[in-house]
């Protein structure tokens, strides 16, 4: 990759190694931004050296090291960075660690923006906000929804914390004037760590990842509980690009919801992704079993407010979206992802 520097024409992307970040680096350079990718992960940073991309490593709880980053020509900052369930072993579990990283974390980024005026902050939160009780009622959701978080649970301190942190980017932005933009995803999907994550502590394969690896190797796919039970995803092109659209105008703010606007069930999965992975040779039946209960919740969100403000709408169906990851997979472009998914637990210093 080659970036031109130019004036006022500067992206910080903090959580720039991540999943979400690594893609959103591709799509911003690509879309003729300046992108300084920020982590604290080495792995990212050798990624990023390869790549010709400019790479700060920081940890973003010490306010300190952000005198590393400039201080003038910042056109936004993007906030992708943050500490979750889905990354943190049983034994690594902290509610401190929760509040440092993504509440203190973001306050120490929003103050930067503040000192060095960046007009412009976009900050990735969770769907995890709106909890069951309104994920089951049948209903598009929409941005004005109120808050249903649940206080028990694995999830309980990464939804506060990120609640704080999605307060204080509303509070910056009218306090001192900036353009605080908070996109709201449900499950992102694409080719990277998470289709390995921890729960309740223990490292586990996702039902996608076993989907895909049982299809490729010709073996059954097991559907269980109700096959029509669907939710809203979204791949992870299509929450970059939205970002990159939000960038751009001058007109966004507040609270967006990023996802696809349509349901799929684990039996529309199954199929599509024994239609792209599985061999005509050897190919994958789909086994039902209603008696096995499942854990899928589903929810809809209305996306209606981003078609409308940033002029976006999701472009990838599922299918396209499989095809797509298969490419992906294939050209292993991304493999330092996986890498870096080896060593998912959170540490200060990652990579020692």
């Amino acid at each position: 990759m080659k970036q031109s520097l130019e004036v006022n024409n500067i992206v910080v992307i903090f959580g720039a190694s991540g999943f979400i970040g690594t893609y959103l680096v591709d799509r911003l350079v690509e879309d003729g931004f300046y992108v300084i990718a920020t982590d604290i992960s080495r792995k990212g940073e050798a990624y990023y050296k390869k790549q010709g991309i400019t790479f700060v490593r920081l940890d973003i709880t010490k306010e300190k090291e952000f005198e590393a980053l400039p201080k003038t020509g910042v056109r936004a900052v993007v906030h992708v960075a943050c500490l979750q369930p889905a990354n943190v072993s049983e034994q690594k579990y902290d509610p401190k660690e929760y509040m440092k990283v993504n509440a203190l974390g973001t306050i120490n980024i929003l103050e930067y923006c503040k000192r060095n005026m960046a007009p412009k902050i976009l900050y990735t939160s969770s769907h995890l906000e709106v909890d069951e009780c309104l994920w089951e009622t049948g209903r598009y959701i929409r941005e004005d929804a109120p808050r249903a978080i649940s206080y028990t649970g694995e999830y309980a301190m990464y939804i506060i914390s990120q609640n704080v942190a999605i307060d204080c980017v509303a509070h910056y932005s009218q306090k001192h004037g900036m353009q605080g933009i908070v996109c709201r995803v449900p499950p992102v999907y694409g080719y990277g760590p998470h289709t390995e994550i921890f729960k309740n502590g223990k490292q586990v394969k996702t039902g996608f990842k076993i989907f895909i690896e049982n299809a490729i190797a010709g073996k059954p796919l097991e559907v269980w509980g109700d096959c029509k039970t669907g939710r809203d995803i979204i791949y992870v092109k299509d929450v970059v690009s939205a970002i990159s659209m939000a960038l751009k105008s001058d007109k966004v703010t507040g609270l967006y919801n990023i996802a696809s606007g349509r349901p799929l069930s684990l039996e529309q999965e199954a199929k599509g992704i024994i239609k792209v992975f599985s061999s005509r040779a050897h190919l994958s039946e789909i086994r039902y079993r209603p008696d096995r209960p499942n854990s899928i919740k589903p929810f809809l969100y209305d996306i209606s407010k981003a078609k409308k403000d940033m002029g976006w709408s999701p472009q990838y169906s599922f299918e396209e979206m499989l095809l797509d990851y298969k490419k992906e997979m294939q050209s292993a472009r991304f493999d330092f992802l996986l890498k870096k998914g080896e060593q998912i637990v959170y540490q200060k210093e990652e990579d020692k």
